[in-house]
């Protein structure tokens, strides 16, 4: 099985830092995590899951200004299935409206 979520990957996402702490509990789930200043760390069963992240200048499309978070994922100790399930909640926690 190919991983889609390799053990060390960057996002870039549309949010600002105080939405993404507020959906951060519930998209880590029942895992026990540790808040620090611009990162964090998920117990994942024996392994475990680095976040960082920093704000980037927002994205401008005409009038619009879209917010950016560039968040780091560094994963220790999962295989791919893990690492595949961790993130499918993860992703559809932090998925927001549209379409």
């Amino acid at each position: 099985m190919q991983s889609f979520y390799p053990e060390r990957f960057e996002r870039e996402m549309g949010c600002t830092e105080a939405d993404w702490l507020r959906w951060l509990p519930g998209a880590v789930g029942d895992n026990h995590w540790k808040l620090q200043e611009h990162s964090a760390g998920v117990r994942i069963g024996e392994g475990a899951l680095g976040l960082k992240w920093q704000v980037g200048a927002p994205r401008v499309i005409a009038l619009v200004r879209m917010p950016r978070l560039l968040v780091s994922f560094r994963f220790a100790g999962l295989d791919d299935a893990q690492r595949y399930a961790f993130m499918q909640r993860f992703d559809l926690y932090m998925q927001r409206g549209g379409g």
